[in-house]
């Protein structure tokens, strides 16, 4: 794997526990989470702008909300007890769909 795309996943992660610490920060009345949001939010776009030195930033940006979109879905499935519905399932599978199609059949991901 190139180090890019580990500083890519890094991103989606840290994108995603600041997205996660959002919610349970309960509009920003909870101290810990709240800081949790702006140190991981700041890693996420640490590691972004480090992934942009070598994938066009339409692509970086494909997968890095991608991603976090389905990863962000489940975690509300699974800790906040938030449903998805059939359509939601099948929206968050084309989204995971474009970012396969992107990786094995464009020249422009920097593989």
């Amino acid at each position: 794997m190139s180090i890019h795309y580990l500083w890519l996943v890094i991103a989606v992660i840290m994108e995603t526990l600041g997205t996660t610490a959002l919610q349970a920060s309960q509009q920003f009345t909870r101290l810990w989470p709240s800081l949790a949001v702006v140190v991981c939010y700041s890693l996420a776009f640490y590691f972004l702008a480090l992934t942009l030195k070598f994938m066009p930033v339409g692509i970086v940006y494909a997968f890095w909300s991608g991603i976090g979109i389905v990863m962000i879905a489940v975690i509300g499935y699974v800790l906040f007890g938030q449903k998805l519905d059939l359509p939601a399932v099948l929206g968050l599978a084309m989204i995971i769909g474009g970012i396969v199609v992107i990786q094995l059949f464009s020249n422009t991901t920097g593989h």
